[in-house]
């Protein structure tokens, strides 16, 4: 059967049309590229990538969340700043001084020999109390 095509057309055959598997390719590509975000999950959050630097002096008094060793939360809000809080209260105190003054910095202290989970509970709890950011408090290096 080959005597009865045309050279032309034999060279045609044997090479593949790539075009259609690009365009599949770059299909794919943006299907991957918009749903990874929305894969995704976990708590945003700003870590300096050298030693931590201090609030500047004109910024407002940021809130102090703290996670203890036992996993106690407390707040620098308050009569009772020593005392520990449960998360409700936490959540509560923070969402009330943030609806007067959204611009607060708000700021997780976690002891170093807290479990991780704890300080990431912390994060999302304020989180959903409405602080847009949630920073970590860190001692500078000796």
């Amino acid at each position: 059967m080959e005597a009865f095509i045309p050279r032309k057309r034999r060279k045609a055959m044997s090479e593949i049309n790539v075009v259609p598997y690009i365009d599949v390719m770059l299909v794919l590509l943006i299907i991957f590229m918009v749903t990874a975000p929305l894969i995704t999950q976990g708590v945003d959050v700003d870590l300096p990538q050298a030693d931590a630097q201090p609030l500047p002096e004109d910024s407002r008094q940021p809130l102090v969340a703290s996670v203890d060793r036992e996993g106690n939360y407390y707040l620098n809000l308050g009569d009772n700043q020593d005392q520990p809080m449960s998360a409700v209260d936490v959540a509560t105190l923070v969402a009330a001084h943030l609806r007067m003054d959204p611009e607060t910095p708000v700021v997780v202290r976690g002891d170093g020999n807290v479990a991780y989970a704890q300080v990431v509970q912390l994060m999302v709890l304020l989180q959903r109390a409405g602080a847009p950011k949630v920073g970590l408090m860190t001692q500078p290096p000796e």
